[in-house]
């Protein structure tokens, strides 16, 4: 495991360049990418609600200018955020940028959700080959692009077979030109290595943060030499510390229903927090905010990981991007909040 080498040199302060390789076959990015999936406003899928409520796209626009602003150059999206929305705002921000920055820019978007623009709805899972195709060209048109930099699959294979499959397909996408790289979203072991073993796979992504992550991925990532795209570092909100039992997300958004986390349910919410209050000194001891010391900790962890926090509004935008001037935390510092949290059940 990289997470137990202390002499890796992106991982010391001292040496911090803010940036990261897109794993062993892919191009450097910014050691932290951004989230999109908030900004996709309202949807359904599989019958209960997806988002994270209502968006204003005018922010959304300039939230997203201001993690370029500050650094960011690397955008993860899905073609179901929003049933689309997300893709189209994500395609309209990079397109006001200057073209000198919109060069820099990668855009990692997700395949395999069926889900239907014109009823902001969707249910199931698609990989066959003629899918993947069509899903692809709708993102093409959405983002405003010629060529998707990463195309990843969001769910619908489980098996080493499956996934080999949807390799043979995303090759095929490569050689027209329509996407650069690809990776894995589906953090199964056999999906993760299947991958590594493609000549076009640069990531896999899968949920890690301070309360928590899966050590067989990331040594599956570190086999493979795939980056580690970290979903959820900020718990999906938690961990900004704006979040009681007094104040907890409105009806009707995903992270009071969706069956992945449970941060924000009513008889654990109290138990994440108790962790939460365990470890706050630690991730701000040496400056920035819990949000900064939060991704701060996924970089002292281990190389391969680049935390992707999600973003609605300027000010939280700013506030993620601004941990790249702060670098990793010391490795002393990761070491005490994994043992404080030792008993946390998203530690596997």
């Amino acid at each position: 495991m990289t997470s137990t080498n202390t002499t890796t040199t992106s991982r010391t302060r001292e040496t911090w360049t803010g940036r990261r390789q897109l794993g062993v076959r892919g191009p450097e990015t910014s050691a932290l990418g951004i989230g999109t999936w908030a900004i996709g406003g309202p949807w359904d899928f599989d019958g209960r609600p997806a988002g994270w409520g209502d968006v204003d796209d005018a922010t959304s626009i300039r939230a997203l200018h201001v993690a370029v602003d500050g650094g960011a150059r690397l955008f993860d999206t899905a073609d179901c955020y929003g049933a689309g929305h997300s893709e189209r705002v994500l395609g309209r921000a990079i397109e006001q940028l200057p073209a000198s920055v919109r060069d820099e820019i990668l855009v990692a978007t997700k395949f395999g959700n069926v889900t239907d623009e014109k009823t902001r709805s969707g249910g199931g899972k698609d990989v066959s080959p003629e899918y993947i195709r069509r899903a692809c060209q709708a993102s093409l048109r959405r983002l405003r692009t010629e060529t998707i930099d990463v195309y990843q699959l969001h769910d619908g294979a489980s098996s080493t077979t499956e996934a080999e499959a949807v390799i043979a397909t995303l090759e095929g996408l490569v050689d027209d030109g329509l996407i650069r790289w690809y990776g894995t979203s589906v953090d199964a072991v056999e999906v993760i290595d299947a991958f590594a073993r493609a000549p076009h796979s640069v990531t896999v992504q899968t949920q890690a943060n301070v309360f928590g992550r899966t050590d067989a991925v990331l040594a599956a990532g570190q086999r493979g030499g795939l980056a580690v795209l970290a979903r959820s570092p900020l718990a999906m909100g938690l961990l900004a510390g704006t979040y009681d039992l007094e104040r907890r997300p409105a009806a009707g958004d995903v992270r009071l229903v969706a069956p992945w986390w449970d941060y924000f349910d009513e008889d654990m919410m109290p138990v994440w927090l108790d962790r939460l209050a365990t470890v706050r000194g630690l991730l701000t001891t040496d400056g920035g905010s819990l949000v900064q010391g939060s991704l701060r900790y996924l970089w002292g962890l281990d190389d391969l990981l680049i935390p992707i926090p999600g973003v609605r509004t300027p000010a939280q935008a700013a506030e993620n991007v601004g941990a790249l001037a702060l670098g990793p935390l010391p490795h002393d510092v990761v070491q005490e909040v994994d043992r404080l949290l030792a008993d946390s059940p998203e530690r596997r």
